[in-house]
Parts: C-alpha cells; structure tokens; sequence
C-alpha cells in the first residue's frame, strides 16, 4: 500500500493531482456512479467514458441520466446504462435489483463511485430540525453504505476493483453550522477507512476518499450564495484524481483521504 501523509503529502498524492490518463486508461471496465446527472458525478461520468469505461449511470432524475446517456454514446467510445435510483426513497429491494441486473450483465464491477450527497440545511444545531438531519444522514451516509454492501460481491470479482467515496473539507474540519452534512461526510470517511481495512488482507479491492474541495456546482451556490463562482473550479476541471483512484495507476493504494485540488498558500500576513 502506498502511503499518504495526513497533511495530503507523499506519492499518492502527488500521483493523484498530476495524473494524465493515456486514452484507453478505463478500457474495459465496469464502473457505476451515484449522482450522474448533475455537476461532479455527470463530469467524472463523462471523463470515464472518455477513456473508455462501461458506465451505469445511477441518479434519481430519469431525463437527465437519459441526456447523459446521450452525450456519451455520442463520444463512440464506450456504453452507458441508465440505473435510475432515488436514495432518498429506496428500499432493499431496490438495491437487490440494481445488484442482480449489475453481475447478470456483467458479472462483476471494477468501480463504484459515490458523489450523491445533499446539503440539507446550515444551521444551529439547537436548532436543526430532526427529519432535515434524517434525511441528510440517510442520502449521504446510509445509502451510500447500503449500495456498497450490496455491491460487494461484484466489486470483490473484479481482479482490480475500486471504490471511491466522496467526502468534504468540513469532515476534517468541522464548522460551525454545517450539521448533517458535516455529520454525515465524516461518518463516509469512517466508512471508508473501516472498509478498506476489512478487505485488505481478502482482496485486491482497493477503497479511497476524495474531497472534491471548492467546485463550481449547485450545492456550492447554495452554501455560498453570496461566493463568486467564476473563482472556483468546474467540475470537470477535478476530475483527474476519480480516474486515478479508477484506473490501474492507483493499484495498491487504499484506505486514503485524498484532496482534489492543490491547498491554496495562506495569504500573507
């Protein structure tokens, strides 16, 4: 395994930030995404097909994951499947079938990518309310659990499979009302990290955590309304790192918390 220092120093590192993937870097792999059809997830779902991914695109909004769809059979470089799931409303037999349709297909899954993740509400935590904190605990963290597990048996049949989380800087650094996001993208860290461990020694299945940081999406805007978004980065602009952690550069590297982009140096002063 190699390892990463806790301040985002050392190989992975750099490997993740300065990745160039050869054209044909996903070729053949299975990969399904959560939240594919918007912002982080519709990038990274683009960017895959781009080098050459099978992708099952899972999102709640069946027009846009048909657009998606459109979009990437127009690059002739690889298929999509659209795999429509609200995780917001899901229940077991929702997951099941997602998993039997998934390994009856294919037989296996070489990634799974969760970037699904609602913001709820920023507020005082004496005065969050309960079923804003349910739901955001139950979208961002539980479902995510919920579909790896499920996923399990098919990412473990891959000779090289990987499993990328979505966390955020307020997981590390907790902020005054930021509630259950904040809450539930430290608990997708645990997650992981627990994870990893589990099936380290049974498995080359590898499992990572990447922080997207200040990224040019709705959920952004409605965090920072006031932000300027023309100062941020898009989308597709911090993808790289999600193929790294999916391709085979990043073989033999798990159990990592890694950040999207460069830290910025402190202003002067």
């Amino acid at each position: 395994m190699h390892s990463t220092m806790p301040d985002g120093t050392g190989p992975a590192a750099a490997a993740h930030l300065h990745f160039a993937p050869a054209p044909d870097a996903l070729a053949g792999r299975v990969i399904a995404l959560t939240g594919a059809g918007d912002g982080i997830g519709r990038a990274v779902a683009l960017a895959a097909a781009a080098h050459g991914a099978q992708l099952i695109l899972i999102g709640r909004t069946v027009r846009k994951l048909e657009a998606l769809h459109a979009q990437i059979a127009a690059l002739e470089k690889a298929e999509a499947s659209i795999a429509p799931l609200d995780l917001e409303r899901a229940v077991a037999r929702d997951y099941d079938l997602l998993a039997a349709a998934i390994t009856e297909r294919f037989g296996r899954l070489d990634g799974l990518v969760h970037i699904a993740g609602i913001l709820g509400a920023l507020a005082p935590l004496e005065h969050f309310e309960v079923p804003t904190w349910c739901r955001v605990l139950h979208v961002n963290l539980t479902a995510a659990f919920a579909l790896t597990q499920v996923l399990l048996p098919a990412l473990r049949a891959a000779a090289d499979g990987s499993i990328v989380f979505t966390s955020s800087g307020v997981a590390r650094h907790p902020k005054a009302y930021w509630g259950a996001y904040a809450v539930s993208k430290a608990g997708i860290e645990t997650l992981a990290a627990m994870l990893a461990q589990e099936v380290e020694d049974s498995s080359p299945l590898r499992v990572n955590v990447l922080n997207p940081g200040p990224v040019r999406t709705r959920m952004r805007a409605q965090a920072y309304p006031a932000e300027d978004p023309r100062a941020l980065a898009g989308p597709a602009d911090i993808v790289g790192p999600y193929l790294w952690l999916l391709s085979a550069a990043s073989r033999g590297v798990t159990g990592q918390s890694l950040d999207c982009q460069a830290a910025r140096p402190a202003p002067p002063g």
